[in-house]
């Protein structure tokens, strides 16, 4: 269900803005994730990975113009942070649930789970795909979430759940290049800064955890 949460809640953030503030929104879950350690596993944050947090949330900040609910990248942005919140509480559960279950397993169980919850919705739509609408949904369903998804959680094994995090939030770079390529879609100004702050952080944050 919280990865039913996540899919719409992202989906509904680059639909409402841009790709590239989805994708920086969504970036800032790492945070979110290290939050949750602290509060769940009673483990206090590194002073480091706090200011990585805030460095975070300042790149998300740059990007929205307005903060006013009747901009569409304002809503777009807390789109994004809602689908950033919920794929932290997955990875938080993946963690848990990778100490004694097998990868591919989960990944089984939650995206069905999570189709099962969103079919309903789906269905009223009356929604009928095109063939071509139907190779990109495979495409998506089976090579960027499920095989994806399941090299993640596999990713998990080894690696501390907010290190994990701040590796995909390279997404952002994939994502805005992807939307200018495929889509035309030019990033603005702020667009570029808030990426670039959370990128620097994403590269500072890795070589750290390295040396």
């Amino acid at each position: 269900m919280v990865l039913a949460l996540h899919w719409w809640s992202f989906l509904e953030s680059i639909q409402r803005s841009t790709v590239a503030v989805g994708a920086i929104t969504f970036s800032t879950f790492p945070l979110f994730v290290m939050l949750l350690e602290a509060l769940l596993l009673h483990r206090k944050p590194e002073r480091r990975n706090i200011v990585i947090g805030v460095i975070l949330i300042l790149g998300v900040l740059i990007t929205i113009p307005e903060f006013s609910f009747e901009n569409h990248m304002f809503l777009g942005a807390m789109a994004g942070m809602v689908s950033a919140l919920s794929y932290a509480v997955l990875t938080f559960q993946n963690k848990l649930l990778t100490q004694k279950c097998d990868s591919t397993a989960i990944a089984f169980y939650e995206q069905t789970t999570a189709a099962v919850v969103l079919l309903p919705f789906v269905l009223s739509t009356k929604a009928i795909p095109t063939p071509a609408d139907t190779g990109l949904l495979l495409l998506l369903g089976v090579v960027t979430t499920a095989f994806a998804h399941t090299l993640f959680i596999t990713s998990l094994k080894s690696l501390p759940a907010h290190l994990a995090g701040i590796c995909s939030s390279m997404e952002t770079v994939y994502g805005i290049l992807f939307a200018l390529i495929l889509l035309g879609e030019v990033p603005s100004f702020r667009e570029v800064i808030g990426a670039l702050v959370i990128i620097i952080t994403v590269f500072f944050a890795q070589a750290r955890a390295e040396s």
